[in-house]
């Protein structure tokens, strides 16, 4: 009926109530990226200490250890680390840099330029050493340092120097090289083999006319306990 009131019965009439909103404070975006933040350094973290954990257990071991009783040749402590000065030249009077000793292990003869019986011994057993080592050969070099300016002869330099085999020959004079290689007690220089670590630090001694068995077994402690860290080649 027109005019009448269509409320339901029994309903009051009021008044609307005028509609409310309730109005949040938005969260702050840095805060919201400060916990993927914190997690993102500590997963790099992890990461860092993963990749250096070889380096260190292996420089731990030989650096702090020591382990002399089960080492064959003998480990020097400190390390002498080859002068950066150290006056090299090759045969044909070339100034070789001693910093390109470094980046690789070092097995070292010192021996002179007039070559006896004993000296070629021991640069064939250099040799035979280095193919011991297997797959792991390509990381060490055979190196000659020849401590006077004499000429070897000819058919030494084509021992020492056969494709796939060949040794790098350099020459240094013998005082200046005294301040990097020394000989044991009573010996002469060229009484060793010397090794020599990638970082150009020279860490081991052993005889000139060594056990070949277990020379080798050192170096294949010291390649082995590296490995995390050396890779082949300069």
């Amino acid at each position: 009926m027109s005019g009448s009131n269509t409320s339901a019965p029994g309903s009051a009439a009021s008044t609307p109530e005028p509609l409310s909103f309730t109005v949040h404070s938005q969260p702050d975006p840095r805060a919201l990226g400060a916990p993927q933040q914190r997690a993102g350094r500590l997963k790099m973290l992890m990461v860092l200490a993963i990749c250096a954990a070889p380096v260190i257990a292996s420089y731990f071991t030989f650096y702090v250890v020591k382990p002399q009783g089960s080492a064959y040749g003998e480990l020097i402590s400190p390390t002498v680390e080859v002068p950066s000065d150290l006056p090299l030249t090759d045969l044909q009077g070339r100034p070789v840099a001693a910093d390109s000793l470094r980046g690789q292990w070092l097995l070292v003869a010192v021996q002179p330029a007039a070559c006896d019986a004993a000296c070629e011994q021991q640069l064939f057993v250099q040799r035979q050493l280095r193919e011991m080592l297997g797959k792991e050969r390509a990381r060490v070099d055979k190196i000659w340092l020849i401590p006077d300016s004499g000429t070897p002869r000819a058919e030494v330099l084509a021992a020492v120097m056969q494709k796939g085999v060949e040794a790098t020959v350099l020459r240094v004079p013998q005082d200046r090289l005294a301040a990097w290689l020394k000989p044991a007690a009573g010996k002469a220089l060229t009484d060793h083999f010397y090794v020599v670590d990638p970082l150009g630090r020279w860490m081991l001694r052993a005889p000139a006319a060594p056990d070949p068995k277990k020379f080798q077994g050192d170096l294949s402690k010291l390649l082995k306990a590296s490995a995390g860290w050396d890779n082949p080649g300069r």
